[in-house]
């Protein structure tokens, strides 16, 4: 039998991959070198690691190398667990961004006012990192840190990477002062949100599972009346272990409501489920315009 390969990258959505990637870097870079370093605000892991280091021992190692050194052997074992890919677009991330916070390191900061630089450099670092992780890459050693370790351990790489940043604000506070810390809190918070809206996208997906004994009416007023598809699926219930029929629907955020009332127009009995849903890709899914 003869083995099936796979299709390479087509050498146009490569370049357009590096090209996010590299542009994510340089919103890091912007946000790290002209926002948070200048009012002494870090962000959480190696980034804040490196931070912090560079402050201390400014005239023997800057924070462009300390950025590279830190991250390569986290680096090493994403290729090792993850993939080439993985290595290799993590690396041109972290390079990019050591680059090109060299090449700014001159220029004035945007700003000197905290709150200002610590929404502004929380937002444009969220984006940065955002652009690296969708194109296939990581700017965090923690990350990758976190999913090794946490195979070994009763906790999740969430919560694993909480614990490492608790750490390391805590030290931001006795090196910047805790006024500065609690800055840093609040630029990781603004930039874990922002990358998890840049990742995911701004249009916000959900997935209703709705279980009815008018299926075929139920399914038809969703596509008529919402302009979605849907799927059925065949179920079994657990009490009765009676055969159903189970309708699988991707709807936008603001249709959640309409599908609702008309589910419960149609069977006030029926059992519906919304969802959250990462990302939608493929088949006809658009936003429908009513």
């Amino acid at each position: 039998m003869v083995k099936k390969q796979h299709r390479k990258e087509k050498i146009t959505n490569k370049i357009f991959r590096i090209l996010m990637i590299i542009i994510g870097a340089g919103f890091a870079a912007v946000s790290i070198e002209l926002f948070l370093v200048p009012n002494q605000i870090i962000d959480g892991g190696i980034i804040g690691i490196s931070l912090i280091i560079d402050y201390l021992t400014p005239a023997y190692i800057s924070f462009a190398l300390l950025i590279v050194m830190l991250n390569l052997p986290f680096i090493y074992y994403g290729y090792k667990y993850i993939g080439k890919t993985f290595m290799w677009s993590s690396l041109m991330a972290i390079i990019s961004l050591a680059i090109i916070e060299t090449v700014l390191h001159p220029i004035d900061p945007f700003t000197n006012e905290p709150i200002l630089a610590t929404v502004f450099g929380g937002l444009i670092l969220g984006v940065g990192v955002g652009l690296v992780i969708r194109y296939g890459g990581a700017m965090d050693g923690t990350e990758i840190l976190g999913i090794l370790i946490t195979k070994k351990i009763p906790f999740s790489v969430g919560e694993f990477i909480m614990f490492i940043n608790i750490f390391i604000f805590i030290w931001a506070a006795f090196v910047f002062g805790p006024e500065q810390a609690m800055y840093s809190v609040m630029t990781y918070y603004i930039a874990f949100k922002t990358i998890d809206t840049v990742i995911q996208g701004l249009d916000e997906t959900k997935a209703a599972i709705i279980v009815s004994e008018e299926y075929e009416e139920v399914s038809n007023a969703i596509l008529d009346r919402l302009g979605r598809g849907t799927t059925k699926l065949r179920g079994k219930g657990g009490f009765t272990d009676e055969e159903k029929d189970v309708i699988y629907a991707v709807i936008t955020r603001l249709e959640v409501t309409k599908l609702k009332a008309l589910v419960q127009e149609i069977d006030p009995n029926a059992f519906i489920t919304i969802m959250d849903t990462h990302e939608v890709k493929g088949g006809k899914f658009k936003s429908a315009i009513h």
